[in-house]
């Protein structure tokens, strides 16, 4: 039987940038990725919480439809569709499904199953599908997922995402990274010293 991968989607599949350039435009900021350096992004854009969230709703369709790809994503993703089930589990809220599988199909990029959990808490569905490793850019997810899920978790590195991990999350800086630490932890639990 083939092992699920889990992965998320945004600032994971798509570039961890993606939302700034709007961002910026709405709120009359130049931040760069750099800047970013927490998840909240309402104290950097010099707005509420409650803002931020009514803003989102405003952009998130035209943004999501628009995303582009984090570099090598889609050669990596593309290259396990055989060997892996792709299971992707998503904060983003059911609504958007099929503005996200449309996504999917215009950039070329596999699934067999997308999940819109519709909060950052993805435990359930990670054990509902019975995840074998995780991808995720948000800190806490990662921690988390690793935690209670106990499964190893690749965690792609920003500035937003700082901090010290448990033993079974893998800070990577690139998908081509993250598939080398994928099968080395994968040969590591089969006893299999080759790679």
């Amino acid at each position: 039987m083939k092992k699920r991968l889990g992965i998320d989607i945004d600032g994971t599949v798509t570039c961890p940038s993606t939302f700034i350039p709007y961002l910026n435009q709405s709120f009359q900021k130049e931040l760069t990725l750099a800047e970013i350096t927490q998840y909240n992004l309402a104290p950097l854009y010099g707005t509420t919480e409650e803002e931020m969230d009514q803003w989102m709703e405003q952009y998130e369709a035209v943004i999501y439809e628009q995303a582009p790809l984090a570099q090598h994503a889609l050669e990596i993703i593309n290259s396990w569709k055989d060997e892996y089930e792709l299971f992707y589990i998503s904060a983003r809220g059911k609504h958007l499904y099929d503005i996200t599988e449309q996504w999917f199909q215009k950039n070329g990029v596999h699934y067999h199953h997308i999940e819109l959990v519709g909060s950052h808490d993805k435990i359930a569905a990670v054990k509902a599908f019975d995840i074998a490793a995780f991808f995720e850019d948000k800190y806490d997810n990662a921690c988390d997922i690793a935690e209670q899920c106990g499964i190893p978790v690749i965690l792609f590195d920003t500035p937003y995402n700082q901090g010290p991990l448990p033993k079974q999350v893998i800070r990577v800086n690139t998908w081509i990274e993250a598939k080398q630490q994928l099968g080395q932890w994968f040969h590591a639990v089969q006893g299999d010293i080759s790679l």
